[in-house]
């Protein structure tokens, strides 16, 4: 009688484990991360110093008194300009400048005043509704942490970051147009979203230029590193700025700017 077969051992694939460090799990495609800065420390560190000569004390283009009204300010100008919704608010404002005040007013008479402005009953609405979450959440007081805000009606990212830094001087970084524009035309912090500009910058940026380096970028995207056609014989950085769309490596004349000057040159 022939000896009985001997079962073949099935080999058992074991899971692989997850690597140290909290990383993706083998098989598992990882997140592309943005792309690293162009630029070195010293570089970027030269470029902000700049800046800073040229507008020691930027300053935003939104009208406010006080951090409710900015809050609201930065929520009204979405899909906006800054001189469309400071018309708007002038009137507005002095009406109702505390989060009990716009809760007095009411969604209609909010919308009166904003009328000119583009979604104005939608963001009517959003203004009634974070005044009323101030006063029932955070005793009127506008709160100083962004998971907070971000919780109020109407109230992004980068509308909390504009708050946290103008109104309470954090070292946030809210990444407009203009500075996901200049953080990917220029290299200085490449990325596909707005949030990885803004990791991007809050990186490479030394922090004793942090409480305005927004500003700064704003402003010199707006009046030199324009959308459409960057003005590189005015700007300041020209010698080091490694776009491809630059036009000169000359760079311009670095002195203060009057805010007047800035105007005139945004109406050329």
């Amino acid at each position: 009688m022939a000896p009985p077969k001997s079962k073949k051992s099935i080999a058992v694939k074991k899971p692989q484990p997850a690597p140290a460090g909290g990383g993706p799990a083998a098989g598992t495609r990882p997140r592309k991360a943005a792309s690293r800065s162009l630029y070195s420390a010293a570089e970027v560190h030269e470029i902000f110093r700049r800046f800073s000569v040229q507008r020691p004390e930027p300053k935003g283009e939104l009208d406010y008194v006080n951090a409710f009204t900015l809050l609201v300010a930065v929520v009204l100008s979405a899909q906006a300009t800054d001189a469309g919704v400071n018309k708007a608010t002038k009137a507005l404002f002095a009406a109702a400048d505390t989060p009990a005040r716009m809760l007095a007013l009411g969604e209609a008479k909010v919308g009166d005043y904003i009328r000119t402005i583009g979604l104005w009953r939608n963001k009517a609405k959003n203004v009634i509704a974070l005044s009323k979450a101030l006063i029932d959440d955070y005793a009127g007081q506008v709160p100083q942490d962004r998971d907070e805000l971000v919780k109020l009606p109407g109230v992004g990212r980068k509308t909390a970051n504009v708050v946290l830094n103008v109104a309470f001087g954090q070292h946030t970084m809210a990444v407009d147009t203009h500075i996901f524009r200049i953080g990917n035309r220029i290299g200085l912090a490449p990325g596909k979203t707005p949030e990885q500009v803004e990791q991007g910058l809050l990186k490479v940026i030394p922090a004793e230029f942090m409480r305005h380096a927004h500003h700064w970028l704003i402003l010199h995207g707006r009046y030199v590193c324009k959308a459409r056609k960057p003005d590189c014989p005015a700007c300041v950085i020209a010698d080091i700025c490694k776009s491809k769309e630059k036009t000169t490596d000359i760079p311009a004349p670095l002195m203060p700017i009057a805010p007047l000057d800035e105007t005139f040159a945004a109406e050329a």
